[in-house]
């Protein structure tokens, strides 16, 4: 089935597109595969960011956007990716950066499409365990930058992901969640032994 990928608000687009036109902002940025890259580069699958800054023990917090991410495409593969974020004027473009992330957004997006029920593609991040999943939202026709995760949307962690979770296998909300409340859950400090 198809990804049904949000539409990103038009003043984050144009931000990220005056940013590629802009040789200073190219230039300055911490990206030698963008610096060097051949032909056009294209903002493309803009994903809205969304962070879980707290699990519960009763399940997970709600979540709040952070921005819009654009994966900055080279000929055949995303070199980079520029994030977005909302200021009291509105969207604007805030950092161009590349890593391990971006390949592996790339493969779990391609891997999503192989799944046999439509979903919106959105990103979700963990802070408190250093983890980006690729989230599929079983609500396709909802607005990217609001709600939370459902108990039957699937979460993907993206590579590099923490110890013992296993990065690209699609996991149900519910199936994940006893996992990262058990991470993100501090362990009670023991007294001094006596």
């Amino acid at each position: 089935m198809p990804l049904h990928v949000p539409p990103a608000p038009a003043p984050a687009l144009r931000s990220v597109l005056t940013a590629l036109g802009s040789p200073t902002a190219v230039r300055e940025a911490r990206t030698p595969s963008l610096r060097v890259a051949q032909g056009p580069a294209i903002p493309e699958l803009p994903l809205p960011v969304h962070v879980l800054d707290r699990i519960t023990a009763q399940g997970l917090s709600a979540t709040r956007l952070a921005g819009w991410r654009f994966l900055i495409r080279c000929g055949d593969r995303a070199v980079a990716a520029a994030d977005t974020m909302l200021t009291p004027d509105g969207w604007a473009f805030s950092h161009f950066f590349e890593g391990p992330y971006i390949g592996s957004t790339e493969r779990a997006l391609h891997q999503s499409e192989a799944l046999q029920q439509a979903y919106q593609p959105r990103l979700l991040s963990v802070p408190g365990l250093y983890m980006l999943t690729l989230w599929l939202h079983g609500d396709t026709a909802a607005d990217g930058a609001e709600g939370h995760p459902a108990a039957t949307d699937l979460l993907v962690p993206l590579a590099p992901a923490p110890p013992g979770i296993s990065a690209h296998r699609p996991h149900r909300v519910a199936e994940l969640l006893p996992v990262l409340t058990h991470r993100a859950t501090p362990v009670p400090l023991l007294g001094s032994p006596a």
